[in-house]
């Protein structure tokens, strides 16, 4: 069995300087190992990341402590009476350094400089990068536009409309002057645009009424290029969050596969992923109508609610979990309660990885939050907190008890 006592000394010391209990003596310990390698000072920054140290906390005061505990035990053999307290202050004072350490999965490794003394190191791994904005513009003769590509500025014209590329990288329709389009061949109305995201994509887009969508990871969206007629109609296959322009002399239209939204101008979020068991659409204000295409049912729904369409019928959650809900367009992954599979399957498309169980792997089930932006390790490592294991081979995540 390896001698990891150093590690949970280490531990103690940053747990106490989270606690600001450092004494003179232990704050010059900490600043020797710190000052002795740059690779020390990259490990303290990151188990020092308030977002990354509520996950682990949040992570290991969720779940069963005693048998999270014996985890760690098991694979560090690690005894101290401190362990005999996990839910209490005592065991967080001396340990949660550790545990911290231990959650994120940072591989601890022993090195030797030239004077021989050991010290502590990150030991590099396989890891999966996080996804970023880039989306794919197709417009109605089916030529396509690589919008990560694409340079700021004008990207094409049609119908009435102008398409650009602002500064901040989203698509903008705007309604073109007589000058822009005059040498445009003359074209149907409700011309189609499509703005699609592969796995490990976002984008953003504003429609040609204003209207703002933050389109998730292995998403689509179908929208004409002007809002011809009566009403505003779009198309949505995954998850969008919609920011609509209010014209009561339009309600605007939101078909999925399984339902439509009606809406006169509001902000609202749908997840219509095929692979989930239901299509999901949370109303943050203003008021919606959700029917059902196959199953003919209707709610209606007031800010705070979300209704939940499944085949057979739409069941309405009062005092929905907004944050949950659109935690994704605002950069985190938020869990509550969530189990293995349903964080699997956001980790699948925003890291563009497919995943494999191997084994009888239990339906566990997770709450934290952790940001969008960090490599897939960070967060396979506060779930290995309840003994599941992650491997990642090429761009495939196998999954293990």
């Amino acid at each position: 069995m390896n001698n990891y006592q150093p590690y949970f000394d280490l531990g103690k010391l940053i747990a106490k300087h989270l606690r600001k209990e450092l004494t003179e003596q232990e704050q010059d310990q900490l600043e020797q190992w710190l000052q002795s390698d740059t690779r020390n000072q990259e490990l303290f920054k990151k188990l020092t990341d308030q977002t990354i140290i509520d996950l682990a906390l949040e992570t290991f005061e969720t779940n069963n402590k005693d048998k999270a505990w014996k985890n760690i035990v098991k694979k560090t053999g690690f005894k101290n009476t401190t362990s005999k307290n996990v839910t209490g202050k005592p065991w967080l004072a001396y340990a949660a350094a550790i545990i911290i350490l231990i959650a994120l999965g940072v591989t601890l490794t022993r090195y030797r400089n030239t004077s021989g003394e050991q010290k502590i190191a990150v030991k590099p791994q396989q890891d999966l990068l996080p996804g970023s904005n880039k989306a794919v513009l197709t417009l109605a003769d089916g030529s396509k536009v690589i919008l990560d590509d694409a340079k700021r500025g004008k990207i094409a014209s049609q119908q009435n409309a102008v398409i650009t590329k602002d500064q901040s990288g989203e698509v903008v329709y705007q309604a073109a002057e007589t000058s822009q389009t005059e040498d445009l061949p003359p074209v149907e109305k409700n011309v189609m645009n499509t703005l699609a995201t592969p796995r490990g994509g976002q984008y953003q887009i504003v429609l040609p009424d204003g209207t703002r969508v933050w389109l998730n990871s292995a998403s689509s969206l179908k929208y004409p290029t002007t809002f011809a007629g009566n009403d505003r109609r779009v198309e949505l296959n995954g998850e969008a969050y919609f920011e609509v322009s209010k014209d009561p002399s339009k309600p605007f239209y939101v078909k999925t596969a399984t339902q439509t939204v009606t809406v006169l101008g509001t902000h609202f979020n749908i997840n219509s992923y095929a692979d989930e068991i239901a299509t999901k659409t949370t109303l943050l204000e203003g008021s919606v109508r959700v029917t059902g295409n196959t199953n003919g049912a209707t709610a209606k729904l007031k800010p705070g609610e979300q209704a939940v369409n499944t085949i057979n019928t739409i069941d309405v959650k009062e005092n929905a979990d907004i944050d949950e809900a659109i935690a994704w367009k605002n950069g985190k992954f938020l869990f509550r309660n969530t189990d293995l599979h349903t964080i699997m399957r956001q980790l699948s498309r925003w890291y563009d990885v497919d995943v494999e169980y191997q084994g009888n792997v239990a339906q566990k089930h997770y709450r934290g939050r952790i940001s969008r932006n960090v490599p897939v390790s960070e967060i396979f490592q506060i779930l290995k907190t309840s003994g599941i294991n992650f491997t990642i081979d090429g761009r495939k995540i196998i999954v293990r008890s």
